[in-house]
């Protein structure tokens, strides 16, 4: 799992931190098992599975996107981002399988 425990709603001095209870509840439904069985939706950008619910947290802030009032300006930093990952990963890529390389963001 990939939890988020930084930002949610934009970047420092636009959005705010990821709540400490939130943060739990997520580590303990992925400890119990729960986030197992839930429903999920695919990052378009980044190709992994989003759960949409979690127990004691609210829905909104499971996709990240749904927390930002400037829509364009997530949708340009999360682009920002996977070309980061794409460019740092260059350095290992020679050693990879084709699974790994293809777990690699998308957009």
């Amino acid at each position: 799992w990939l939890v988020n425990t930084g930002w949610t709603g934009g970047g420092y001095g636009v959005g705010s931190r990821i709540s400490l209870p939130y943060t739990r509840a997520i580590i303990d439904a992925i400890h119990s098992g729960e986030l197992d069985q839930a429903a999920c939706q695919g990052d378009e950008t980044f190709g992994f599975q989003v759960p949409v619910e979690c127990p004691g947290v609210p829905a909104e802030i499971l996709i990240p996107q749904n927390t930002w009032e400037d829509k364009e300006a997530y949708a340009a930093g999360a682009v920002k981002l996977a070309e980061l990952f794409r460019e740092n990963f260059k350095t290992y890529a020679d050693g990879a399988s084709e699974e790994i390389l293809a777990a690699g963001p998308r957009g």
